[in-house]
């Protein structure tokens, strides 16, 4: 009952925005996979953020955000409380040679609004399936680039209720790391400081990145993106193969035929599929070659 009253109020007091009880976040994530979260929200502005995070917070209700869901596992369980996926906060505007995105704006949309303003600085980022707002929690890259080298400010919501904005130097930017993961800040805006360029020359090389992805990469099935770290001095990737291990499957999840540093879902995966393979991996890596691969993807939600 109290759930119920829970969702009366939310959706009294936010009347214009759509929030869903029990809603599968299946749909949402790229692997196609994840229970149920308790409540899902989608805020179309700052204030709708700090409004929901305030109610669900006078209720004593966790918060847990999202913006493409594209390098995230979430388990059968579902997660608890209410989810704000941010996907409708999508604005990008430039000035001069600054590209502002808001945090559930695509990363690749943002890549081409630089290109078409002929800035360069962001070519490597022009596959990453993410939103600017996951790009900036892990420093998120590719292609020898990362976030934190396009990144001038970041605008966030504090825990307290603060609105900061945090410089290059306070994210204390690491492999795929940022300082917000440790503030359990919520990521609304980025200023990326890039540099007048070309514009074909610009094109040629996203153009170039793009086709390098989609002839290595399973870009024709549901996945998370690159589940494992690179281990100092090593690549994942050859690794797993290494190990004998592509095309090792549990259910509908399945090590990548066509890149080992993949998981991908073949048909009817569940989370808990991806877990098993997972962790077999990095099983079988450590007994064959005692290496320690560490999940660069985001695992949450209820087992």
């Amino acid at each position: 009952m109290k759930g119920m009253q829970i969702m009366a109020d939310l959706t009294e007091q936010f009347p214009t925005m759509t929030i869903k009880a029990h809603d599968r976040l299946d749909q949402y994530t790229y692997t196609k996979t994840g229970g149920a979260a308790d409540w899902v929200a989608f805020p179309k502005s700052v204030a709708e953020v700090q409004q929901l995070v305030q109610a669900a917070r006078e209720q004593s209700i966790p918060v847990t955000v999202l913006g493409n869901a594209s390098n995230l596992i979430v388990k059968e369980g579902g997660i608890a409380g209410l989810v704000l996926i941010l996907t409708a906060m999508n604005e990008i505007s430039v000035h001069d040679q600054v590209v502002t995105a808001q945090a559930g704006a695509s990363y690749i949309e943002t890549t081409k609004v630089a290109r078409d303003h002929s800035l360069t600085g962001l070519e490597f980022a022009a596959g990453i399936p993410g939103s600017v707002g996951g790009a900036v929690f892990m420093n998120a890259g590719a292609y020898g680039g990362e976030t934190k080298d396009v990144i001038a400010n970041v605008t966030v919501f504090m825990p307290d209720g603060a609105i900061k904005t945090l410089t290059h130097d306070e994210l204390a930017f690491g492999y795929r790391y940022s300082k917000v993961q440790d503030l359990d800040a919520i990521v609304l805006a980025a200023d990326f400081a890039l540099q007048s360029g070309d514009q074909a020359a610009i094109t040629a090389m996203m153009d170039d990145l793009n086709q390098r992805r989609a002839d290595k990469q399973p870009l024709e099935l549901p996945s998370c993106g690159s589940v494992f770290k690179r281990p100092v001095g090593y690549f994942a990737g050859k690794l797993i193969h290494d190990a004998g291990l592509q095309g090792y499957t549990v259910g509908g999840a399945q090590v990548s035929q066509k890149h080992a540093g993949f998981i991908v879902n073949i048909g009817g995966a569940t989370a808990s599929d991806y877990l098993a393979v997972i962790h077999h991996v990095q099983a079988e890596v450590k007994r064959q070659f005692n290496v320690t691969l560490e999940t660069e993807v985001r695992i949450i939600g209820r087992d």
